[in-house]
């Protein structure tokens, strides 16, 4: 009697063991899962949904799981990576330079890259490879009203304005108030708009403006693919305003940490991007009316980077 009732004891302690062995391996399970979700942040331009959208695709392929939040400013993406809202963004030197680290410091492109890299640093967030894309501003005019005026450079455009001073900008919502946006450039080239010179509108709106001859000038991406597509003026920044905005992968330090293979796996994404293929992708969603995800698709297989 006695042995039988320890053997029942035993079994017991066994069943219940193996219960809590298989509870553990679940938490286990649901804590690697956690540790590889990944939140990636997106702004509100085209650019920006493909290269999110792109990241997203290719690190799911990867086999981490993905959550994709784009469509936002730049202020509210920064907030997002600040506050471990997001784990993933890309992100351009200009921007963090200037708008995020109030560097007012005159830098060449590496210089520019340095400093972030350094200054974003201190607070967790991970500069990896810049991709060649560089993504300035610059200010743009129809193009054939560039032609008939001779009008090759900004500080052409603004002596055309000096003369004619009911011609119509157009500028997205975030660049009339940045600290890198219209009132330092203002005094850069010695000119000023008055609120019946600007017309503040979606990005995407300013490219069909000038199109449409609408506007005498308005800003637009250097690598927007409706530049040439929409045949644009693109003007040189003859005094050299505007810096390097070289397109890079941002990570929390201790996403990186999490997860040891992510920034190769994200510098290679890098290394595939340039000017020339992201203006031909920008084209495709903005002019072709393609899908976003098909125009990530079709790019991350065209280069290898998924099955």
């Amino acid at each position: 009697m006695q042995v039988s009732f320890s053997r029942t004891l035993t079994a017991r302690a066994l069943r219940l063991l193996s219960i809590v062995a298989v509870a553990l391996g679940v938490m286990a399970t649901s804590a690697t899962a956690q540790a590889t979700t990944l939140t990636i942040g997106g702004k509100n331009f085209t650019e920006q949904l493909i290269l999110s959208e792109m990241t997203a695709q290719y690190l799911r392929s990867k086999g981490y799981d993905v959550e994709l939040k784009n469509g936002l400013g730049s202020v509210v993406m920064r907030q997002g990576m600040e506050s471990n809202q997001l784990d993933v963004v890309w992100e351009y030197t200009g921007t963090s330079l200037i708008v995020y680290n109030k560097v007012t410091e005159k830098l060449d492109p590496q210089q520019t890259y340095e400093r972030v890299r350094e200054l974003d640093g201190k607070i967790g967030l991970v500069w990896l490879n810049p991709a060649a894309l560089n993504n300035t501003y610059a200010f743009a005019m129809p193009g054939k009203m560039a032609r008939e005026e001779g009008i090759e450079t900004v500080s052409q455009l603004i002596e055309k304005f000096r003369s004619n001073p009911d011609m119509q900008f157009a500028f997205d919502m975030e660049f009339v108030g940045r600290s890198d946006g219209l009132e330092p450039m203002e005094q850069l080239y010695d000119f000023h708009l008055a609120r019946r010179n600007i017309k503040q509108m979606d990005p995407g709106l300013v490219y069909t403006a000038l199109k449409n001859e609408q506007i005498d000038a308005g800003l637009v991406y250097t690598s927007d693919g409706r530049n040439k597509g929409f045949d644009l003026k693109v003007l040189a920044d003859d005094k050299g305003f505007f810096p390097a905005y070289a397109a890079t992968p941002v990570v929390r330090k201790e996403v990186l940490d999490a997860n040891p293979k992510l920034a190769d796996e994200l510098n290679a994404l890098s290394a595939k991007i340039n000017d020339e293929n992201m203006r031909d992708m920008n084209a495709k969603v903005d002019i072709d009316h393609r899908a976003v995800s098909r125009v990530a698709s079709d790019f991350l297989k065209q280069e290898g980077l998924v099955q």
